[in-house]
């Protein structure tokens, strides 16, 4: 990995660690579907532009089945429960949940016969599951109507994550960037009824609408291409480490612009969740020492 690579991952980290603070600031007001569905519509959008400068646009039509459940469970399904949660959890919360994704793709692709069983993977996720008890365990204890169903919708989105992943695996078709544009277009169009059965919470404010913009088009719209670019240079194993490092930069937003506390539990459990997906993808921190040929 180069400098330069070291760059782009940790901005990476910073922008998906920033979705979550965007998300805790929009929620509240504008509620899951508008935020989910501003989210996506502006990203596709955005890609959408991209994509005719880049004469991109062919092929999309011909793989609409695969979009579409694409759409459904890697953006339309995982973003809507995530903006549910974010009324309720913190930032820090939210992308620690989030960080699990690996350790359900590797049960379902264990389902499935796509992964092969590794004690050492199936220790990492009975490790990282003990680790959500732990960082949630108080708070369910105290208020379990508070809290249950939002911890619940997040580990069901990174649950989706899953799906989509192992989908993707066995039924890819497009080209990343194909796949992501399309994809949120297919999510745009199965997130639209939601936004006239779910109403606004409140009337939006400058502030929430930005927070939607940023969602989209930062966070979404040129996240995407920065992660496919790290794939194709350092590999997707060492571009995987983005999800250790979101949850760091989660929990300083949170604590410099909601004030979000972080206690000496709080920290045990998230290094107790991010030590274990670690061990259940088969992460080796010496591989990001290799260097990585493009191929």
């Amino acid at each position: 990995m180069t400098f330069a690579d070291a760059l782009r991952l940790l901005l990476l980290a910073a922008i998906w660690g920033g979705s979550f603070l965007l998300m805790r600031i929009s929620a509240p007001i504008l509620g899951l579907a508008y935020v989910a569905e501003g989210r996506v519509f502006s990203a596709a959008l955005f890609l959408w532009v991209l994509a005719v400068f880049g004469k991109r646009l062919g092929g999309l039509w011909r793989n609409w089945r695969y979009l579409l459940v694409m759409g459904f469970f890697n953006v339309a399904l995982p973003f809507s429960l995530f903006a549910y949660a974010a009324a309720t959890l913190s930032t820090s919360q939210l992308s620690v949940l989030n960080a699990t994704a690996p350790i359900w793709a590797y049960a379902i692709g264990l389902t499935l016969g796509i992964e092969k069983l590794a004690w050492k993977r199936i220790c990492g996720m009975f490790m990282a599951l003990s680790g959500v008890a732990l960082l949630f365990w108080g708070l369910l204890a105290v208020s379990p109507g508070q809290f249950l169903l939002p911890v619940i919708s997040s580990l069901a989105a990174a649950f989706s994550y899953g799906i989509a992943t192992n989908y993707a695996k066995a039924r890819a078709r497009l080209a990343p960037f194909d796949t992501a544009h399309g994809s949120l277009w297919a999510a745009a169009l199965l997130l639209l009824p939601m936004v006239f059965l779910w109403p606004l919470k409140q009337l939006p404010t400058v502030e929430s609408i930005t927070a939607v913009a940023g969602l989209g088009i930062v966070c979404t719209g040129i996240a995407f291409p920065l992660y496919y670019r790290l794939i194709r240079d350092i590999g997707a194993s060492s571009a995987l480490t983005v999800t250790f490092l979101n949850p760091m930069f989660a929990t300083l937003w949170g604590a410099l612009y909601l004030a979000e506390t972080v206690t000496p539990r709080h920290l045990l459990g998230m290094a107790v969740i991010l030590v274990g997906t670690a061990l259940s993808t088969g992460f080796q921190a010496r591989s990001l020492l290799k260097r990585r040929i493009p191929g």
